[in-house]
């Protein structure tokens, strides 16, 4: 260690060398760095990324050296390359720098002109080291020389932050850190075979390597990934192998980085070693979509050549016609799903591998184009993603410019991921958090980024940052979807690109999830041929939107209803400008378009909805109408007009534009059940309300009406419960004013109800609107109104056991509520009867509900899956909770409630059944009650059958809310809750 310099003459502050830490005069007085021949050294040393860490190192280094320093410190004086890779290098790698330090010669590594070693001279080095090793000195041997080897690599990657060397191509570092993991993987199979096999011969076996080594694209840090193959198909030969294979991981993990064999056939449970017929067996037969994405990369690596070669030939033209296979579509989905679902939520803007506008993003776009097209194009046939991305453009798969963009912005996040990793030699694709602006500033000097004169560096970063990320998502769809739009000719297409055929064009759509790309071309022709304003905002806005699209479960239909609601509103300027300027609304709407067939129709008679998917203050404006505050505004609006049928249609207009608004609400997951079913409910009472109130006003006589009448809601719509597909079951009762005869009070009252019903029910565009008035007493033969006194007789006299429990859920919903409450009031005697309900009627009910089991079910229906009768289904829990009313309602008045979910809630505060069997009552109600109304939403009619396996399966997922639209999923869910909770009908039913 030198003695610190008796002079100081004026030099540059510490300060001003970038050096921070409190002992950095002490350091450089230490090292004898104080004299006027030091000045170049000390701004060498500030333009490293972290000058007060490459000094430390360099103190820690000179303290290893001893008496060596003095030709290092005079090296470092005289040779500018030499001090610009030691700094770069240590200012960069705390790993390298302790690496260093342990081995303190290797700095001649860095002295002098530094090339290099070729692929062939890593492989000879490293088998002459495992060759010349003792089993002793092997191992650390073996670790020192890969660490050599990568110290030269970083100083020659990261030296010109500091003296101008020619920058390493990206393509070069990726390449030589494969070319290093060959010779690494090389001289551990030495090693297993001399461990298993002493100095006898051993079996073939071939290392195939995959995933980043394998294209030869590798990070500094990284797994690599490998298959083992074998030609030895005895018992003893493939035993022998597998010991191999497995000593050849344990030599390399120890030695030189972790060797991952998961992607072998069947993953970790798989054999490790497999011969190659094995292998193809298995592709052949049981392999996944994502395996033969796993194949792009596949390259031999290390072993037998001949070996390695024989099974990239045998498994190549399998990756080839992978497309083709039945799933593709799903898995690539399911894929793409899973890669978004492997980031937490709190880091996804730090994540620059597997976050939005990421390196996932660009690798999995470039594998899907090279899987969908590769098939009749061998130019495709490349592994790195950059000469992928290349081969795409040249093929005109991909325009050149997003090729180039995209290839940029790649290189430019892989050049962030490889610095983060040098720094400690740690796997990591994660930015330093927000608020550590220091890691930030060391990120964008090892980064090559400097200010801008505006910003600094750590400025100019953050915003490359934003750009690179927006750039790469907005690319990720234009990627697939504008070589679409030229080969439709709705862009213009630059002469240099050779374009799409309709050919390539219909298999990429077909890949990307169009079960008819040749109707979805003809579906972009039209929405991109219009020359003027509207045809160049839909080239702009395609790309994104058919993105989205594809992601959805029926991306054909999405399109179809895109193209009609574009057609339907082409004279409406706010229309794209609001898919333009609102992500949200565009994003929404797709999302909406590609699941449901019943809001596409709604939303071409009431598109101003659309303008609700924008956000707003407190979330989506879809949020911000109050259903009561609707209700209020729908009765006022019919109420403009004397002629029942413009006030209908005014109702009509309201109602329909209502149900987009809460249709769509409930397909993005902005309402739960409960919330939907008010909403519906909701609109049904205001309709009701406005067509009687039109209707009286229409028809009352000059000296006044002769009745009061009031509209009781019955089944799901007295329960607040209400379907997008239910009828509106009712009872009119009415009352004489003054001294009006009953029968002229009733003849006129029931004018006025068979008008409502009329007018509801005349067939439109719009859901039905279906007035159902046989619950009344007698049914359909029974007169459609009674007088109160009617039917207090009727009840008193001739009610049956399934008239009384219909009456559970009787609520006055419409007209004159005075009148009504008499109604209800009168009736609580009959369906809560004092002394409860007797045993003959629960037999009753009992056998009512057996013959509905058997009868009711449609010829066909899967009574497993059926949501309304079916094992489980919505029925099953309604019987079962309206028995226990009946049983118990005259002593729990709790019980006094037409709400099932309500009601269910009393019986397990009144503890009548075990709280773990009214959850699961819950439960099942909910869950049929979501398949129900999805079955509409997705189909666009009422229907309670769940489809099976498919398209429509997983729509109904996805419109349920189910995670991830796995239909099976959501199909296993929906039996084991409904099987459970038959478990607790049964039980109660029968007690």
């Amino acid at each position: 260690m030198p003695k610190p310099a008796t002079q100081r003459p004026t030099l540059p502050g510490v300060g001003r060398l970038g050096l921070v830490a409190p002992t950095a005069r002490d350091d450089l007085d230490r090292l004898g760095w104080t004299t006027d021949a030091h000045v170049e050294l000390l701004w060498s040393l500030s333009r490293a990324p972290d000058a007060d860490e490459a000094l430390r190192a360099v103190v820690r280094l000179a303290d290893e050296l001893g008496a060596g320093w003095d030709e290092l410190g005079t090296a470092l004086v005289k040779d500018k390359a030499l001090r610009g890779r030691l700094f770069g290098v240590l200012g960069s790698s705390l790993a390298l720098g302790d690496h260093l330090v342990s081995r303190p010669l290797s700095w001649h590594l860095l002295a002098g002109s530094v090339a290099l070693p070729s692929a062939a001279d890593l492989r000879r080095d490293f088998i002459d080291a495992a060759e010349n090793a003792t089993d002793a000195t092997a191992l650390p041997s073996l670790r020192s020389l890969y660490r050599d080897r990568l110290l030269v690599l970083a100083a020659l990657d990261v030296a010109p932050t500091v003296e101008n060397e020619p920058v390493l191509a990206f393509t070069t570092v990726g390449e030589h850190l494969a070319d290093l993991a060959d010779a690494a993987l090389e001289a551990a199979l030495l090693l297993a075979r001399r461990t298993v096999c002493g100095t006898g011969p051993a079996p073939r076996l071939a290392v195939i390597a995959m995933g980043k080594c394998g294209a030869r694209e590798l990070n500094y840090v990284s797994d690599v990934d490998v298959i083992f193959v074998a030609d030895d198909a005895t018992q003893s030969g493939l035993t022998a192998n597998i010991r191999i294979a497995g000593e050849l991981m344990r030599f390399a993990n120890d030695a030189f980085f972790e060797v991952d064999a998961a992607l072998r056939p069947e993953g970790k449970q798989g054999q490790l070693v497999r011969t190659l017929e094995a292998h193809v067996a298995y592709y052949e037969r049981w392999a996944k979509t994502w395996e033969f994405q796993a194949l792009l990369k596949a390259r031999p690596a290390a072993g037998d050549p001949d070996l390695g070669a024989e099974y990239v030939a045998a498994l190549m033209p399998m990756v080839w016609t992978a497309c083709e296979r039945e799933d593709f579509v799903p898995d690539v989905q399911a894929m793409r799903r899973r890669v978004e679902e492997l980031v937490p939520a709190g880091v996804r803007a730090r994540e620059i591998k597997l976050g939005t506008g990421g390196l996932r993003d660009v690798e999995f776009a470039v594998q899907l184009l090279q899987l969908v097209h590769g098939r009749t194009d061998d130019t495709l046939h490349v592994a790195s993603t950059v000469d992928a991305l290349a081969a795409l453009a040249a093929g005109g798969y991909v325009g050149r410019d997003d090729a180039a963009n995209l290839t940029a912005s790649y290189e430019f996040l892989r050049l962030l991921e490889h610095r983060l990793q040098l720094q400690r030699l740690k796997r990591t694709h994660m930015l330093p958090e927000s608020g550590d602006e220091e890691a930030m500033r060391w990120l964008a000097r090892a980064a090559h980024i400097r200010p801008d004169g505006i910003r600094d560096s750590l400025g100019v970063l953050r915003e490359e940052l934003k750009r690179q990320s927006l750039r790469v998502s907005r690319l990720h769809a234009k990627l697939f979807y504008q070589p679409l739009l030229e080969s439709v000719g709705g862009a213009s297409v630059d002469l240099d690109d050779a374009g799409m055929s309709t050919e390539a064009a219909e298999r990429q759509l077909a890949a990307l999830g169009y079960e008819g790309p040749q109707s979805a071309l003809t579906h972009l022709a039209a929405l991109t041929g219009n020359g003027g304003r509207r045809g160049r905002v839909q080239r702009v806005l395609l790309p994104t939107l058919l993105d989205w699209l594809s992601d959805t479960p029926d991306p054909d239909a999405g399109l179809l209803a895109y193209r009609r609601i574009s057609e339907e509103l082409i004279d409406q300027r706010w229309y794209l400008a609001a898919l333009r300027d609102e992500g949200a609304v565009a994003k929404r709407l797709m999302r909406i378009l590609g699941t449901s067939a019943y809001v596409p129709d709604l939303l071409m008679r009431a598109p101003e909805v659309i303008r609700q998917y924008a956000d707003g203050p407190n979330g989506a404006k879809l949020l911000d109408v109050e259903p009561d505050g609707f209700a209020k505004a729908l009765v006022a609006a019919a109420g403009r007009h004397t002629d029942p049928v413009r006030a209908i249609a005014a109702a009509r207009t309201l109602r329909r534009g209502e149900l987009a608004r809460i249709a769509s609400a409930d397909l993005l997951g902005l309402m739960d059940v409960t919330e939907v079913c008010n909403a519906l409910t909701s609109v049904w009472v205001a309709v009701l309300q406005a067509a009687l109130d039109v209707v009286t006003r229409a028809n009352t006589p000059a000296g006044g009406a002769p009745a009061t009448i009031a509209v009781i809601g019955m089944g799901r719509l007295g329960g607040l419960e209400l379907g997008y597909g239910s009828d509106a079951d009712v009872l009119f009762v009415c009352e004489p004013l003054g001294d009006t005869d009953e029968a002229v009070a009733v003849k006129w009252a029931v004018s006025i109800a068979e008008q409502v019903r009329a007018r509801l029910g005349t067939p439109s565009a719009d859901p039905p609107l279906e007035v159902d008035a046989n619950l009344r007493p007698e049914g359909r033969s029974g007169p459609l109104v009674r007088t109160l006194s009617s039917y207090r007789a009727y009840y008193a006299q001739w009610a049956q056991a399934w008239e009384v429990q219909a009456l559970l859920r009787a609520h006055c919903v419409a007209g004159d509520a005075e009148l009504g409450q008499r109604f209800l009031l009168m009736i609580d005697d009959i369906r809560y009867p004092p002394d409860g309900v007797s045993g003959d009627a629960v037999r009753e009910i009992r056998r009512i509900k057996a013959r509905v089991d058997a009868e009711r079910l449609p010829r066909g229906a899967d009574p497993n899956t059926h949501t309304k009768l079916g094992r489980g289904g919505l029925a099953d829990i309604e019987w079962t909770v309206q028995l226990l009313q009946l049983r118990h309602a005259h002593r729990i008045p709790a019980l006094h409630n037409t709400s099932t979910l309500e009601t269910l809630n009393a019986i397990g505060a009144a503890e009548l059944i075990a709280e773990g069997d009214v959850d699961l009552l819950r439960q099942a109600w909910l869950t049929a009650t979501k398949a129900r109304n999805a079955l509409v939403l997705v189909r666009g009619k009422p229907t309670d059958q769940l489809p099976g396996p498919g398209r429509q399966l997983n729509a109904v997922a996805v419109a349920a809310g189910w995670p991830n639209g796995d239909g099976g999923e959501f199909l296993d869910n929906y039996l084991r809750v409904t099987r459970r909770a038959k478990t607790v009908v049964r039980k109660i039913f029968g007690a």
